[in-house]
């Protein structure tokens, strides 16, 4: 009978219980949530994005701001715990390199990167011990970054996360590819990965933990996906209902809330297809005419203020401040599902003790 998780080592990092929980901006995965999290034993990943928006100091310098908010939720989690921290970090910001090294700075235990291929994060690292983990939603890509790091790093990823189309928040598929299944569900998605990773762990290369994420649920999900290769498992949206993620109420009763016709996928100023749950904001976004922005600071690469019908921070950030009529809600296909606002402690002993059930029942 098996009683007890086995743990995802990547590298020589250690996480007890093989649950990353995702990162999730703007503001939504700070040091409350990450710090909880990763005392619990499981890891605990803060989001980089945008972190200085609200304050004064975000409208002077961008840059700036972003750094010491980054610096400010590394520190106040540390605070929390001596557990497993990471950062989230969107290939697609302008300060990319700038938020790389100070997670660097601040001993990051990992790196988190996606939207966008992080063909360049270790150049940013070297030296450091902190573990970098791309995020893919193709073998291809994973392909392509693994070659890469080889061949200009002579160094491989430490893991790989594999999010498949079910995920909320920015989708590394073609709009199209959401509505249609043509292998890439996750389960297909994490099979070739796999297959992939396994050409490369030959040898003295080490092994490259897979890691499923999207639309992942419950301790059904992670079992199965356990059970499939997976090294652990990423889940994201059930924490947003959770006492210590620090969004207002307003936010969370959004997604105890939300029915499943109320999902959609919007168009994001980052350049990617985006999950959320439908607002006010979203109707007039998606059917009226485009209204002027204001942009002092450029945060996006693919973002062009002229041309886009909203800013996607300031948006997020509405959300994490309950201003629901004027903001998008980002979350996952399963956000339906939830009902009620519980404790990390309470989620992660459901998961894990669901989880453990059903890989007993696997034999």
């Amino acid at each position: 009978m098996i009683n007890k998780l086995n743990p995802l080592i990547i590298g020589d990092l250690e996480i007890k219980i093989p649950i990353i929980q995702g990162g999730m901006g703007v503001k939504v995965s700070t040091a409350s949530l990450a710090g909880a999290v990763a005392d619990y034993g499981a890891a605990g990943t803060i989001a980089s994005a945008a972190l200085g928006i609200g304050t004064p100091e975000n409208e002077i310098d961008f840059v700036k701001s972003s750094r010491e908010g980054l610096e400010r939720e590394i520190r106040q989690a540390r605070k929390i715990t001596q557990g497993v921290i990471g950062v989230n970090i969107l290939v697609a910001v302008t300060n990319y390199e700038d938020l790389v090294k100070t997670a660097v700075k601040e001993k990051a235990d990992y790196i988190i990167s996606g939207a966008g291929l992080p063909l360049k994060l270790p150049e940013f690292t070297k030296g450091s011990p902190v573990k970098l983990i791309p995020i893919v939603s193709s073998a291809k890509a994973a392909d392509l970054i693994i070659r890469t790091w080889q061949r200009r790093y002579d160094r491989l990823p430490d893991a790989i996360v594999v999010e498949g189309p079910l995920a909320g928040g920015h989708l590394g598929f073609k709009p199209e590819e959401l509505v249609s299944s043509n292998g890439n569900s996750l389960e297909h998605l994490v099979g070739d990965v796999l297959s992939i990773v396994k050409k490369y762990e030959t040898g003295s290369n080490p092994s490259i933990p897979v890691i499923a994420a999207g639309g992942i649920f419950d301790g059904k999900d992670v079992a199965r996906f356990l059970c499939l290769g997976a090294r652990g498992v990423q889940i994201a949206t059930r924490f947003v209902t959770t006492h210590e993620c620090s969004v207002a109420d307003e936010f969370k009763n959004k997604y105890i809330a939300a029915r499943e016709e109320d999902i959609v996928i919007i168009d994001s100023p980052v350049g990617m297809p985006g999950r959320a749950i439908r607002t006010k904001f979203i109707d007039r976004m998606m059917n009226g005419p485009r209204m002027p922005i204001r942009c002092g600071y450029q945060c996006l690469k693919p973002c062009n203020p002229k041309t886009v019908s909203y800013c996607i921070n300031d948006a997020l950030f509405n959300a994490v401040t309950g201003d629901i009529d004027n903001a998008v809600v980002f979350a996952g296909s399963n956000v339906a599902r939830i009902t009620k606002i519980v404790s990390v402690k309470e989620l992660l002993d459901e998961i894990v003790s669901e989880t453990l059930e059903e890989l007993n029942k696997k034999g």
